[in-house]
C-alpha cells in the first residue's frame, strides 16, 4: 500500500493553493499537478481549509432589495404517482381549462415561517423535503409541512416541483425566442 501522503509536497501544496485561488477546478489543478486524482485534489482543498474561494463578488448596496413577486399558477399542476407506484390516474380531460385572469402573488404570502421549518435530523417521511436556504448556512432548513402520501413534497411545493409537460414546453419556446 502506498503511503498517500507522499504526493503532497511543499512546493505542490503551494502550487495547489495558487492554481484554487486562480479559480481553476479540481480537475484542471490535479491535470496541473500530475500524479493526483481530482478527488485528492478537493480533499487536500478541504483539508487546508481552501474551500471558500470567492467567485465574482457583488457589492452589497444600502437600498432596500425589492420583493420578488410571482406568477399565480393558472391551475394545479397535476401530479404524477412515482414510477413504482400501483395509483391509477383518472382520465384528463382535453378541452383547456378556463383561463382565470393572471394573479400575481407575493413569495412571501406562501412563506413557511421558520418556527416551522425543520432541520434534517428533525425530517420525517410524513414531511415536506423541499430545501429552503443555502445549504451551506447554519439555517437551511426543509419544508416540514404534512407532505402528499407518496410523494416528498407538500401541496404547495409539489405544484412548483411536478408541472405540466405542456407548461414546459411553452416556457421552452418562450425561451428560445
Amino acid at each position: 500500500m502506498t503511503d498517500a501522503g507522499a504526493t503532497w509536497t511543499d512546493e505542490r501544496v503551494e502550487l495547489l493553493k495558487k492554481l484554487w485561488t486562480d479559480g481553476l477546478s479540481a480537475s484542471q489543478i490535479a491535470a496541473e499537478l500530475g500524479n493526483v486524482t481530482r478527488n485528492a485534489v478537493i480533499g487536500k482543498v478541504h483539508r487546508l481549509g481552501l474551500s471558500g474561494r470567492a467567485k465574482d463578488v457583488k457589492p452589497v448596496s444600502a437600498a432596500p432589495r425589492a420583493r420578488k413577486v410571482t406568477r399565480a399558477p393558472s391551475a394545479p399542476a397535476p401530479i404524477a404517482p412515482p414510477a413504482h407506484s400501483n395509483v391509477v390516474l383518472a382520465p384528463i380531460s382535453l378541452q383547456p381549462a378556463p383561463q382565470a385572469p393572471v394573479e400575481m402573488i407575493e413569495e412571501d404570502d406562501v412563506a413557511i415561517p421558520m418556527s416551522e421549518r425543520v432541520t434534517i435530523m428533525d425530517l420525517r417521511e410524513s414531511m415536506c423535503r423541499w430545501p429552503m436556504g443555502d445549504p451551506t448556512k447554519p439555517e437551511f432548513r426543509f419544508c416540514g409541512a404534512r407532505s402528499i402520501t407518496g410523494l416528498p413534497y407538500c401541496t404547495h411545493h409539489a405544484r412548483i416541483a411536478y408541472q405540466p409537460v405542456a407548461d414546459r414546453k411553452r416556457e421552452r419556446k418562450l425561451a428560445r425566442a
